[in-house]
């Protein structure tokens, strides 16, 4: 990032706290600013943003903003290029009504590209236009349309297998670790909450430690109602490191399957999941899917997918995202041993694969990162089926040829070898530890692929596991790992990791981190690009 971007973001901080600034009324964009208001100052008189705010799905000229309100009222922002907001842009944004468990979002566009945005968002009450919220102030820097350095993270798993918000701990400290680094943006890899996993009180940890968790009503069983699944995100939202992450961090949102239950498919079975009450599993993916779409800082498809999650995010010449859903359009998990593609051995789904084909043959960008929320080449298991065969959630199935989930993964890495995709690179969570994959089709029962990299990182707050076992189709090779020595370690050990992406703006190389609660660097690649001027990587 530039010294010019630093001290900017550090005037910013300073002079506003970051979290809270002064009110004022907005006016809407093009008239000029109006008198403040005499507004009510009592606590609870007026909006509160108990929430933050958050930025998501940032370009080159536009970027989201997401806020929530506590009552019936409307989002306004207020935008400047300057940090002391000497010449804001106000923005009337959208109703916060209990429709959407009042969270409101604006796509704020028209933004030059490259540049340091500053915002304030405040909410005016339905019930008196004269009540306004304080401000919630925080900032974003849009995507770049030339060569520069780049630096984002990825990781995902928040809050799962009873670790929440433990304030003796300091939180979900991770997530402040994460801010220092000043990224350009966060991908999230899913599992942004862990619907199926109660958080109680107390929870026994490793070496006769005991976990404090902050607990409400809403995470105390799974969620089965709308306001229970609401409950989680906003649960997630009570930490202060998670806040302060969200208010200068901009996000790029992808699920798994822990926003609705464990593995889950439409044919998903919990008639003898003693804690569900409510049995009808896609009516469980529906208000899972709602209430994502209302606490995702995520820019909608549009009208004819409204909830689709899988997009394109360009970010300048260097670099493209391309978010995958590996849950929406999956089948049923089965023994995934099909000797031929069909309904049952979908994963990404046809619709899917042939955008991410399209996009991918269209990039001009240097990179290409395919944001997955699975690892293509370990062996995720689902109990066994009526035949007591292995059942498998992920699209491995164990050692041998292409067989079920794995037709269209090979499709995928076939198109990309013969289109002459170049510099794919795959970033992914869900395994609760960190590792560095190189697939390499001289090791591969299917070989019509050239030889990729596939980072692994997580979790943010969970328990930690692993390691996972590799499945010799696509020819993984493990160049590093990190893991626990048991399984379910508490965040009190420590292995907790996420992963940061530098891209050199001058050479395009990029350089992979794995690193910890910390931010200590525990493994990392440089990466050559294959392009004009630029050499191929490679396991070196």
């Amino acid at each position: 990032m530039s010294s010019h971007h630093n001290k900017s973001r550090r005037q910013f901080i300073q002079s506003t706290g970051l979290l809270v600034g002064a009110a004022a009324l907005p006016a809407v964009v093009g008239r000029p600013a109006q008198a403040a208001p005499a507004i009510i100052t009592l606590d609870g008189a007026r909006p509160q943003l108990a929430q933050g705010i958050q930025f998501g799905d940032v370009r080159a000229n536009r970027a989201m903003i997401w806020s929530r309100s506590d009552r019936p009222s409307r989002m306004w922002a207020e935008y400047d290029f300057d940090p002391d907001f000497t010449h804001p842009t106000r923005v009337r944004g959208a109703y916060a009504l209990d429709a959407t468990d009042y969270t409101a979002r604006l796509d704020l566009t028209g933004l030059p590209s490259g540049r340091d945005v500053f915002v304030r968002v405040q909410f005016q009450d339905l019930s008196n236009e004269r009540v306004l919220s304080e401000a919630v102030t925080g900032h974003f820097r849009t995507a770049p349309d030339e060569a520069r350095d780049i630096c984002f993270l990825w990781s995902g798993d928040t809050a799962g297998q009873g670790w929440g918000i433990n304030p003796e701990f300091g939180g979900m400290k991770i997530y402040e670790t994460m801010r220092q680094t000043q990224p350009d943006f966060f991908i999230h890899s899913g599992d942004n909450i862990y619907a199926d996993g109660p958080i109680q009180e107390y929870q026994n940890a490793e070496n006769g430690l005991v976990w404090h968790n902050l607990v409400t009503p809403e995470v105390s069983k799974v969620a089965e109602t709308l306001d229970e699944f609401r409950g989680r995100y906003k649960y997630n939202l009570l930490d202060e490191n998670v806040r302060r992450f969200n208010a200068e961090v901009p996000q790029i949102w992808q699920w798994d399957d822990h926003e609705v239950v464990n593995n889950w498919s439409d044919s998903k079975d919990l008639m003898a999941d003693a804690r569900y009450t409510e049995k009808n599993v896609p009516l469980l993916i529906a208000r899972g899917t709602h209430a994502f779409l209302e606490y995702a800082p995520m820019r909608y498809a549009g009208v004819e997918e409204s909830e689709r999650v899988y997009r394109h995010i360009p970010y300048g010449s260097l670099l493209d995202v391309f978010v995958l859903d590996m849950r929406s359009y999956r089948g049923p998990n089965t023994h995934n041993r099909q000797t031929e593609p069909g309904a049952d051995t979908a994963f990404l789904g046809a619709e899917q694969i042939e955008w991410l084909k399209r996009k991918l043959r269209e990039s001009k960008a240097v990179w290409k990162v395919i944001a997955a929320d699975m690892p293509l080449g370990l062996n995720v298991g689902d109990g066994t089926d009526a035949q007591g065969r292995p059942r498998w959630e992920n699209s491995s199935n164990g050692d041998g040829p292409v067989l079920g989930r794995e037709f269209e993964i090979a499709d995928i890495l076939r198109f990309i070898k013969h289109q002459r995709v170049d510099n794919v690179v795959w970033f992914t969570a869900d395994v609760h530890y960190c590792a560095a994959h190189y697939y390499d089709p001289n090791k591969a029962q299917f070989q019509d692929f050239e030889p990729f990299w596939e980072f692994v990182t997580g979790p943010l707050n969970a328990g930690s596991f692993g390691p996972g076992k590799l499945d010799n189709t696509f020819g993984p090779q493990v160049m590093f790992q990190k893991f626990p020595p048991a399984q379910n370690q508490s965040p009190f050990a420590g292995l907790q990791f996420f992963g940061q992406v530098d891209i050199d703006g001058r050479t395009a190389e990029m350089t992979v981190s794995l690193k910890d609660i910390d931010g200590a660097t525990v493994y990392s690649k440089a990466l050559q690009p294959f392009a004009p001027g630029y050499r191929h990587f490679g396991a070196r």
